[in-house]
């Protein structure tokens, strides 16, 4: 009975990836919006029915393959950090290999980064269970920045009176026991990071900038410097 389980259960897993693989495809060729189960079924040879027994909807589809991605950049940008802190590297170089692994990982995965960080896909409305995967590329920022306040320390000037609460609130919601201006400074940082990204991807640098590596190495130093870690 156990060996026709465990049968049962690899085919489901296989199945479930050959699904998520076809998505993925049409997601390059039609883009989020066009996302169909029904054109995922005929691709895949199945009948419609069959694959509603995997994903009952679009939408259970799509958060399947948002989460995917948001693990798979995550772990690409813990890995890059994994790496430059068991070589020893400061808390800025940990920074920058953190974010050029975000840059590598987009530019490997155009339409995979685009899911989750372009434009948003009409009638979906991402669940919570995605929150977790979406936090993964900030909480390693948090992380570094984190060792080097507990280290040197970071250097920033004080927020605004006007920002402070919210600063405040951000800090004890998902950045306990950093200063509210650190905090901050890694959600601007975040942001700029994406944008940053988005801008290569999506050609907006096209006429603008030609060293773009060498470019991108560059802003995120300065994103470092913005969060108040030090040079060396």
């Amino acid at each position: 009975m156990n060996t026709v389980r465990g049968a049962r259960e690899r085919a489901r897993i296989e199945v479930t990836a050959a699904i998520k693989d076809e998505a993925r495809r049409r997601l390059a060729a039609e883009g989020a919006a066009k996302l169909s189960l029904r054109a995922v079924a005929r691709e895949l040879g199945m009948v419609s029915s069959a694959l509603y027994r995997y994903f009952p909807s679009r939408d259970e589809l799509l958060t399947a393959l948002i989460i995917d991605a948001y693990d798979s950049l995550g772990a690409a940008a813990e890995q890059a950090d994994s790496r430059a802190l068991a070589e020893g590297a400061p808390p800025r170089a940990r920074w920058i290999a953190a974010c050029e692994a975000v840059r590598a990982w987009a530019l490997k995965h155009p339409h995979e980064y685009a899911l989750v960080y372009g434009s948003p896909v009409p009638g979906y409305s991402a669940p919570a269970d995605t929150v977790g995967p979406a936090s993964r590329v900030g909480n390693v920022l948090i992380g570094i920045a984190r060792a080097a306040y507990e280290g040197r320390g970071l250097a920033l000037p004080p927020l605004p009176p006007a920002l402070a609460p919210e600063a405040g609130r951000m800090a004890a919601e998902f950045a306990e026991g950093l200063p509210p201006a650190v905090v901050a400074a890694l959600v601007a940082a975040w942001a700029q990071l994406a944008g940053l990204v988005s801008f290569e991807l999506f050609g907006q640098f096209q006429g603008v900038v030609e060293e773009r590596s060498a470019f991108f190495t560059h802003a995120a130093g300065q994103l470092a410097h913005g969060v108040g870690l030090p040079a060396v």
